[in-house]
């Protein structure tokens, strides 16, 4: 049994931004259940929103700043969290990360330093509980100073940092050093130092034992100038001990045939109920209802990543074609307002709902023909494995964890049970508007259709896959 400290900012159901939090719930469970010792330690923002006993486990001071550590569980988990409680710094309300204005607190490098060195304590026990981790493994760039302080440790646990999304590097100006009272040996080009500013995520990829990231082919493309960010030869040189794997998703919360949320639940011995959640999910939205035309849905962030204005641009031609769309998120304002737009024009082909709401996100996904997701770049994406699970067909960009989670539908893999999406390769609106009406095509071949639709929903993107793989990796080091 390893005893293992996950090190991270966001945990769901505690508090969420993003997939980070997800997979930061789902493996520690999906760990505990393979028998490993598991605490999480993550900061104790007002907007937290735990569930039963939170309760002191001791205190500390780190620069003047004095620190409680609280203990609660992760909601409906034996997961234990740690809660690094410092008023002075995390008592901002809201986005961890982000103000009122959508931007960065003013002191995010003196939060996320100050979280970093409480979890090197933690790490080296030197609050006396009487538990030293084997393993702590960090996330994302609020972590990343973690194996660089512990780097300068005697008798250290060994560290992981996984890599969710290379765009946020934590980054911040040469002064910050100095005043976060950084060890002067981790500044320099080969540590902390990254054109002249401080890299928190360098930290993490230049120190750590072992580097993850959220698919194999995203840790080939980080390699790359173009999905590097600077740090492309820093990975490219730690290559050896660099390694790719895929989230997992929540199969509990994210099944057919038990989901709370949509009008009818079915499995994929009854794929033929899922049309009730195509009507419901016409009804509800304001489409005409209608079973012969796909309905495409796509829930995102309406930002260039995701591909937004790949979709905008195709949308004249694609009202043309006999297919519905329903689009569920918020994001970029530009974005929101030209699909809106083309929505007034159209109101029996397309509905824009500006908003994030669960509930909706659930019959989207049961209640869709066809799931859009053109993104840019994806280090891992879960929709498109929830769509899967749906037996709704994910239309996606061949890059990162889409690449390695949805099988193109040839005459091959559909002869050899293996199809289960339409997959395209280049970042442009003509490609992407190519993938519709091939799926189109094949929609309208209702064997293949449902040949497709079983194989991916007899995929397994089960959390205990990954989790086992995890375990080898700690195993190795």
């Amino acid at each position: 049994m390893k005893k293992i400290l996950f090190v991270s900012s966001e945990v769901y159901p505690l508090i969420k931004t993003g997939g980070l939090a997800d997979v930061c719930s789902s493996l520690p469970k999906a760990l505990t259940e393979l028998g490993q010792d598991i605490r999480i330690i993550i900061p104790n923002y007002p907007s937290l929103k735990t569930v039963g006993d939170v309760h002191f486990l001791c205190s500390l001071r780190i620069d003047n700043h004095p620190i409680n550590i609280l203990e609660t569980r992760i909601p409906d988990s034996p997961v234990v969290a740690w809660l690094v409680d410092c008023p002075e710094l995390f008592n901002t309300t809201g986005n961890p990360y982000l103000d009122e204005q959508g931007l960065p607190w003013a002191n995010n490098a003196e939060r996320f330093a100050l979280f970093c060195r409480v979890a090197v304590e933690v790490a080296m026990d030197k609050v006396n509980r009487n538990w030293k981790p084997d393993i702590v493994h960090c996330n994302d760039w609020q972590s990343g100073l973690v194996p660089a302080l512990l780097s300068m440790e005697a008798n250290r646990p060994k560290t992981v940092f996984t890599i969710h999304n290379m765009a946020y590097q934590g980054l911040f100006p040469v002064q910050s050093v100095y005043t976060l009272n950084l060890p002067g040996q981790l500044w320099n080009p080969n540590g902390l130092e990254f054109f002249g500013m401080l890299s928190f995520i360098k930290g993490g990829i230049a120190y750590a034992d072992r580097i993850t990231t959220v698919s194999p082919t995203y840790a080939l493309e980080i390699q790359s100038p173009a999905f590097g960010y600077g740090l492309e030869g820093l990975l490219a040189h730690r290559s050896n001990n660099l390694v790719g794997i895929i989230n997992g998703i929540d199969t509990h919360e994210w099944n057919p045939e038990t989901d709370p949320h949509i009008h009818q639940r079915y499995s994929v011995d009854s794929l033929s109920e899922k049309l009730h959640n195509k009507t419901e999910l016409q009804r509800r939205v304001n489409l005409p209802v209608n079973d012969s035309v796909p309905l495409l849905g796509l829930i995102s962030r309406l930002v260039e990543q995701k591909g937004i204005d790949m979709i905008i641009e195709c949308l004249p031609e694609m009202m043309t074609l006999p297919m519905q769309l329903v689009l569920l998120g918020n994001g970029d304002k530009v974005y929101e307002q030209r699909l809106q737009n083309i929505a007034r024009l159209y109101p029996d082909k397309i509905v824009i709902i500006i908003d994030y709401n669960e509930s909706l996100a659930h019959l989207i996904e049961a209640g869709s023909d066809v799931f859009l997701m053109p993104s840019r770049f994806e280090p891992c994406g879960l929709n498109q494995m929830y769509s899967q699970r749906y037996g709704t067909i994910p239309i996606v960009r061949k890059t990162g964890g889409l690449a390695d989670t949805v099988v193109d539908t040839l005459p091959e893999s559909l002869a050899n049970h293996s199809a289960t999406g339409i997959v395209f390769k280049e970042a442009h609106a003509g490609a992407l508007l190519e993938a519709i009406k091939r799926t189109l095509l094949l929609y309208s071949n209702h064997a293949a259709w449902q040949q497709m639709q079983t194989n991916a929903m007899h995929k397994d993107f089960s959390w205990h896959r990954s989790a086992e793989q995890y375990l080898a990796l700690y195993n190795s080091i």
